[in-house]
């Protein structure tokens, strides 16, 4: 029997991710300097893995309105932010007090075709807070690997996904052993779960995050 070559399935389209649609609120509720999550907890971490960036060139992966930029700046960094969403990238240079950090308007998954990135390599690159509301995930893997100097470093700093898992984790309390615990469900499957903007408005504003299990990110 003769059968037609079966021809390859064509890829599925990535699914829009950024975080154009909630900018203004997000932008609100960061500003220019960081949450205060982020300025006592994130950023201080993230500097210490990164060591004393003065004089290395920093790529800051979905840099949102560039709050981590203009520390990495601060601190004597080269520093190139990227992110998907238009109006973060707008406002970030509006944050921005000079012209001496550059900014992109680019999907993270799409980073390796990026010519403008790839004229000279990155000492280290960053991705804060973002990872899980990426998908797929590997492109972003890929493009740290093909941007950074063969000695340089990827931070990534994320919500651990066994203990944060979006409405599949919670806290909940032992009477019994008088012991507070943290209750997880449904960890190995992966699964996207919209987070509204405007928490407990649900005005048709939201973003999507995207659980996976750590081995995935380690794969």
């Amino acid at each position: 029997m003769n059968r037609k070559p079966t021809q390859p399935p064509h890829p599925a389209p990535k699914q829009k991710t950024d975080w154009s649609n909630v900018a203004e609120w997000y932008d609100g509720l960061v500003g220019s300097e960081g949450s205060e999550y982020q300025r006592e907890v994130v950023f201080p971490g993230t500097l210490r893995l990164l060591g004393n960036p003065k004089g290395q060139r920093v790529l800051d992966i979905a840099c949102g309105q560039g709050a981590l930029c203009r520390i990495l700046k601060a601190n004597g960094a080269d520093v190139v932010g990227v992110d998907a969403a238009a109006p973060l990238i707008e406002a970030a240079r509006k944050h921005s007090l000079d012209d001496a950090i550059t900014y992109y308007r680019a999907d993270a998954r799409e980073l390796v075709e990026n010519t403008a990135l790839r004229a000279e390599p990155f000492d280290a690159a960053t991705c804060v807070l973002a990872i899980q509301n990426i998908h797929p995930i590997a492109p972003v893997f890929e493009a740290a690997h093909r941007l950074l100097r063969p000695d340089g470093r990827f931070i990534v700093i994320m919500m651990h996904p066994a203990f944060r898992g979006a409405k599949e984790s919670h806290w909940g309390w032992d009477d019994a052993a008088a012991v507070q615990f943290r209750r997880v469900d449904r960890y190995l499957i992966p699964r996207k779960s919209p987070i509204y903007a405007n928490p407990g408005k649900k005005d048709g504003n939201y973003t999507w995050t995207f659980h996976k299990p750590i081995s995935d990110y380690i794969a």
